[in-house]
């Protein structure tokens, strides 16, 4: 399922493509919010394809090796072990996975150089060197060398990276998200499984109203949460501060308010984190402060009520 954190970087995208494109339409913009989400869980499937098109590589190499006309003996006993693999049979064999991939257009057979670099790059590494030297065979193991694939190998690979750019402008920083994605559906993977437990896109109808009421909370409040801002930003040139870190606040402030058993410290700790990656180079100093003075006043002004896990650290 998708992190809360890629939640909240969809929403602060959407209400930055809706505000600058003076969308007077709340239903379309969250439209397209909910859009880019449901691209990104197509980025999960796709991802979690990549080891099998890799294996497929694997195999073919090992059969030309053996129509050679003078073959060593390597090519003729080749280690199959890769190619064997039960973690990656279960992904081949996955009809789950297949009807998705199939019924979204989905697939690498448009990038066969990449697929190769890949391969290469994983035969030339120390985990793999490592697990095809071993005798014994375990599920456990087999399950190791993919996600060391997903860890070191495909997490490295910024030609992926320009890759799936290529197929989609919303899959642009994507890609760390969907393989952490992959990397908990390695980890739920038992040998006994008849099907791939593939992950939802929400954890739950929480997570699903989580995004929407932070998205249509922000645009409704807008106004009101960035005169909050002016107040506490008056030696500052206004003009000059960068209009996401106002839209991260704004977000934050949505947050704040809207959603009591989220603590205040879980909520300024993640937007602190998202503005190192989406603003300026000083923003998270500037934000921390900002929304430090903001929830000080919504204390005072009687507005911030947390309930449950929300009240953790009051």
């Amino acid at each position: 399922m998708l992190s809360r954190r890629l939640l909240r970087i969809k929403a602060i995208k959407a209400l930055y493509a809706h505000f600058k494109s003076e969308s007077d339409s709340l239903a379309a913009s969250e439209k397209n919010l909910m859009f880019g989400i449901g691209k990104t869980y197509e980025l999960y499937h796709q991802l979690l394809w990549l080891i099998v098109d890799v294996a497929d590589v694997a195999e073919a190499r090992i059969e030309l090796g053996k129509r050679k006309h003078l073959p060593t003996p390597e090519e003729l006993n080749p280690n199959t072990k890769f190619i064997e693999n039960r973690a990656i049979a279960a992904i081949r064999n996955s009809h789950t996975l297949s009807d998705y991939l199939e019924s979204h257009k989905l697939g690498w057979a448009n990038y066969p150089e990449l697929i190769k670099k890949l391969y290469r790059e994983m035969v030339a590494s120390d985990y793999y060197q490592t697990y095809m030297a071993e005798e014994k065979r375990s599920f456990k193991s087999d399950v190791k060398l993919v996600q060391n694939f997903y860890l070191n190998t495909v997490d490295a690979s910024e030609e992926l990276e320009t890759v799936v750019e290529e197929q989609s402008i919303m899959w642009a920083d994507d890609v760390d998200f969907a393989n952490i994605m992959v990397l908990r559906t390695l980890d739920d993977m038992k040998a006994s499984q008849e099907e791939l437990p593939l992950l939802p896109k929400f954890k739950n109808e929480d997570d699903e109203r989580f995004v929407k009421e932070l998205f249509r909370g922000t645009v409704v409040n807008q106004k009101k949460y960035f005169e909050y801002i002016d107040k506490f930003t008056q030696n500052w040139d206004v003009d000059r501060i960068a209009f996401m870190d106002n839209l991260i606040m704004a977000t934050a402030m949505t947050e704040l308010l809207s959603f009591p058993s989220i603590p205040v410290k879980v909520t300024l700790d993640e937007y602190i984190e998202i503005a190192k990656y989406y603003s300026t180079p000083s923003s998270s100093v500037f934000i921390n402060g900002v929304l430090d003075k903001i929830v000080e006043e919504f204390r005072k002004e009687g507005l911030l009520e947390k309930s449950g896990r929300g009240l953790l650290e009051e």
